[in-house]
């Protein structure tokens, strides 16, 4: 064996030479290559080929997240660790869509496709730029980590803006859409490998995700947590599924034999293979305690059918295998899984073979991505409330007065595990692009999100000195992070507000290994309690008085740290900033904010001013996410305690619309916010999300009429938390709007328009025989005076079922668009497992009885426009081979 290896070694070297940096391979003679380097050859017998030159340890190495290189077979390093839920991130520039939640509320599986398709475009042409560059680390790959399938069920959960919401239904058809852009159409090759995540039955709490036993019944497993996957694998062809952190039923979910192999597997058919959360598979023994060691642990995790780790456990398998715990057999059964994947998107295949090699960097952040981010937002913002017609309005309206701590942030355009837009797009800028010299726009902060989490912004050049007395800092640009040597270039930065992308600030330098030191003088312009920090990418040091303020370093992304001192006005305090580049991108601030207690005072006055007054309120991905350290009133460790506005901001919604001033108020948000009293007092109410790069001009576009919004909410806005079962109960009873029997504050698929739509002739047979599909048509007519898209919507509600069912499904959409007078036909076909339930005896069926079949703008019995009729099911009952 090492003989032939030898002997072909240069031939090899040369095939990987041309495949990774690019290269014609036309007149290779393929035959006098090993079979797993034959592109001619079946990509099992390629797999297996290379599989059985590896040796053990080899072949454990492979197993694990970032999987170095196997020199002597010529199998490159690989980081199989990439994100893209909203667009390409943590990968330097990048276009950035609406986050997930927002994609759902457009209610658009066209549009979700075209996005897929541009991110995917963006993913490969990025790969394709790093492997010329000779990078393979982190973030540079083609095995994405997206989407994120797990339903919504309760609104605390901080995670749940990575979701497409509470529905099954809504959330599959959206990841089927979502997979199939990503993965594209070839016939041999993937365009990028989709991760349907995370697998089964998580969706917090967030801080106990790693010791948490759900527990649910058959009915909801199967009607609720595992539909979306069901049609992510069998409709979507999602070559790739996470599984969870938690466990279900006893068993961790990254080492379940029934979810993996069972249901996965067997049941689905999926023929691709499982990754783990990261750190989940350490989770087995240190935190589930299912097994005593890390051997029997990883024994069975792979046994079970995770083949990938995403973390640093699978090298014991190694000795799980000395201890019987395993045989070589298994391992070589997933690590077949892992390359066939690495085969089929082409990372052994000479480029010019590869389709999707050929897609330009010039794709990233292109004029059509921009565009399409655009017509995104515009799709996912929501209408809530728009009394007296307040919207839209008018461009020419005086002095608008934009207020709220939303008004002006990016964060809150971006959400998490986003990229890096090259020009984002505020609020506060789109409204002042849109109006232009029609009227004045005036801005105002008024208050920070939540009582303690400060509005950071840049430190500006008139607070910074240099120890000479210039304006600005001294800087040291060194060739290597550890500041060794004498810097490369040293001058005077204004202020600290850089952005290299992925690369560096000198040409000569690595752009993964690089470091600045700025030293001079802060000088606060008033006196009082400050937030000083910084935000920076990838690790950073900020020293105040010399000693240490704020240290960051992480891999993975950027995050504002700080902490609050007590500064006097026009004193020099010396301050002391240090970045170190190790991968990736990099960028660094030094950001603050200065104490203002008549913050709302000055909000009032400008608002008093004003003849319009916008509020910009919401929330804040530094308050919602993934295991965050916040622990402020009304949040923690990245969920929520309550769901209302948090005080401060309601707080300062009264007292603005007490002046009498025609108000709006623009929520900014991932999760569901109950504003009980805004929706009584404040005439109208839009929902934009995390809206992504084109946020702004999109959010303008609505608020002034020259886009008619037609989004609609994927989850149930709850009147309070007090509605809602506690976060740790899985079970489905009183939970979103198949299962809640109270009101709502906005129901799941409200949202409202500019114009109105009238639905007529709703046609499907009365009575059909169980097992029998259901064709069925409506007339939709725009009845109003304005252009604009409606979301048609179809719910069943078996009215006769002998076991617990929802209280209605959704089991049909449609997005059209009609223009003021038009009317459009829209049909639908129910198939027999839409009228299908769990009996008592766990089987699934389709029994007689009537069952209400509903069309229109929204659920029935609420303000959208329907239509409904019964259909009666008569015959015997019909049963199906599988639940």
């Amino acid at each position: 064996m090492t003989g032939t290896i030898e002997k072909y070694a240069g031939i090899m070297a040369l095939t990987v030479s041309l495949i990774y940096y690019g290269g014609c391979q036309n007149k290779m003679d393929y035959s006098k290559l090993p079979p797993y380097q034959n592109p001619n050859l079946p990509v099992d017998e390629r797999v297996d080929d290379l599989i059985a030159r590896m040796t053990l340890e080899e072949k454990v190495s492979q197993m694990v997240n970032d999987a170095p290189a196997i020199e002597r077979l010529d199998v490159p390093a690989y980081n199989w660790w990439n994100e893209c839920l909203h667009g390409v991130g943590r990968a330097g520039k990048a276009t950035v869509f609406p986050q997930a939640i927002g994609l759902a509320a457009m209610w658009d599986k066209e549009q979700m496709f075209k996005v897929a398709t541009a991110i995917s475009d963006e993913a490969r042409a990025k790969h394709h730029e790093f492997l010329r560059r000779n990078k393979r680390g982190i973030y540079q790959g083609l095995t994405f980590w997206s989407p994120n399938i797990n339903i919504f069920r309760d609104p605390r959960w901080g995670r749940g803006m990575e979701t497409y919401g509470e529905d099954p239904f809504l959330t599959g058809k959206m990841a089927v859409q979502f997979i199939r852009g990503l993965q594209g159409d070839d016939t041999k090759y993937l365009k990028l490998v989709a991760t349907a995540k995370h697998y089964a039955v998580h969706s917090g709490p967030e801080p106990a995700r790693h010791t948490f036993d759900a527990y649910t019944d058959v009915r909801d497993l199967r009607e609720t947590y595992l539909p979306h996957f069901k049609m992510a694998i069998e409709d979507g062809g999602a070559y790739s599924v996470m599984c969870a952190y938690n466990r279900y039923m006893g068993k961790a979910c990254c080492g379940s034999d029934p979810l993996l192999n069972g249901i996965l597997r067997n049941e689905w058919g999926f023929n691709g293979y499982v990754v783990s959360d990261c750190g989940a598979i350490r989770d087995i023994h240190e935190r589930h305690k299912v097994v005593n060691t890390r051997e029997e642990a990883v024994a069975l995790a792979v046994q079970a059918g995770c083949d990938l780790n995403c973390g640093h456990q699978y090298p014991a398998l190694v000795r799980a295998v000395e201890q019987g715990l395993i045989s070589e057999a298994d391992i070589d059964i997933s690590l077949k899984r892992l390359f066939k994947a690495r085969f089929k998107l082409g990372m052994f295949d000479p480029p010019d073979m590869v389709p999707y090699a050929k897609i330009s960097y010039r794709v990233v952040d292109s004029y059509k991505h921009r565009k399409l981010a655009l017509e995104t937002a515009r799709k996912s913002i929501v209408l809530l409330k728009n009394e007296n017609n307040t919207l839209p309005l008018n461009k020419d309206a005086g002095t608008i007065a934009v207020i709220g701590p939303n008004a002006d942030d990016v964060d809150v355009l971006l959400g998490n595990y986003n990229g890096i837009p090259k020009q984002p797009v505020t609020p506060l800028q789109g409204i002042r692009d849109k109006v232009g010299s029609k009227s004045t726009v005036t801005y105002a902060p008024g208050c920070e999100w939540v009582e303690g989490l400060p509005v950071l912004s840049v430190v500006p050049a008139s607070a910074l000195k240099t120890a000479d007395g210039k304006p600005g800092l001294q800087a040291a640009y060194f060739d290597n992070r550890e500041f060794k040597g004498t810097p490369k270039l040293e001058r005077v930065d204004s202020n600290i507000d850089f952005n290299w992308w992925d690369r560096a600030p000198v040409r000569q330098f690595d752009d993964d290994n690089f470091a600045v030191r700025w030293t001079g003088l802060l000088v606060p312009p008033v006196s009082g309690q400050y937030a000083l920090g910084g935000e920076g990418f990838n690790a950073f040091r900020i020293f105040l008085n010399d000693t240490l303020l704020v240290a960051y370093p992480d891999p993975h992304h950027s995050k504002k740290v700080y902490k609050w001192v007590e500064l006097d006005a026009n004193k020099e305090y010396p301050v002391t900033i240090e970045f170190m580049e190790s991968s990736g991108d990099a960028s660094m601030q030094l950001l603050w904010q200065v104490p203002d207690p008549d913050r709302e005072k000055h909000a009032l006055e400008v608002a008093q001013a004003a003849d319009v007054v916008i509020l910009v309120m919401g929330l804040s991905p530094q308050l919602e996410g993934e295991e965050m350290p916040i622990e402020l009133k009304g949040f923690s460790g990245g969920d929520r305690v309550d769901i209302v506005l948090p005080e401060i901001q309601q707080q300062l919604i009264r007292n603005i619309q007490a002046l009498g001033k025609p108000t709006v108020l623009l929520l900014m948000n991932g999760s569901a916010v109950a504003i009980n009293w805004a929706q009584e007092h404040i005439p109208a109410i839009v929902e934009a999300w995390y809206p992504g790069q084109a946020a702004g001009t999109a959010i303008a576009d609505v608020l002034f009429g020259d886009y008619n919004p037609a989004g609609r909410l994927p989850v149930t806005f709850y009147k309070s938390i007090k509605q809602v079962p506690p976060f740790t109960d899985y079970r489905m009873v009183g939970r979103t709007y198949r299962y809640f029997e109270g009101e709502s504050l906005y129901p799941f698929g409200y949202g409202l328009s500019y114009t109105t739509f009238r639905y007529n002739d709703l046609k499907f047979p009365t009575q059909i025989n169980a097992g029998d599909s259901i064709h069925i048509s409506v007339s939709v007519t725009n009845s109003g005076t304005m252009d604009g898209e409606e979301v048609v919507q179809l719910y069943v509600s078996d009215e006769q079922a002998s076991a617990p069912v929802p209280i209605r499904s959704l089991k049909g959409f449609t997005r059209i668009f009609l223009k003021a007078g038009e009317t459009q036909t829209v049909t639908f076909t129910l198939i027999p497992h839409d009228l299908s339930m769990i009996n008592r005896r766990h089987q699934r069926v389709v029994e007689p009885g009537f069952f209400t079949i509903s069309v229109g703008g929204g659920q029935p019995d609420t303000d959208a426009p329907t239509v409904s009729g019964r259909v009666e099911v008569i015959g015997k009952e019909f049963m199906f081979n599988s639940l």
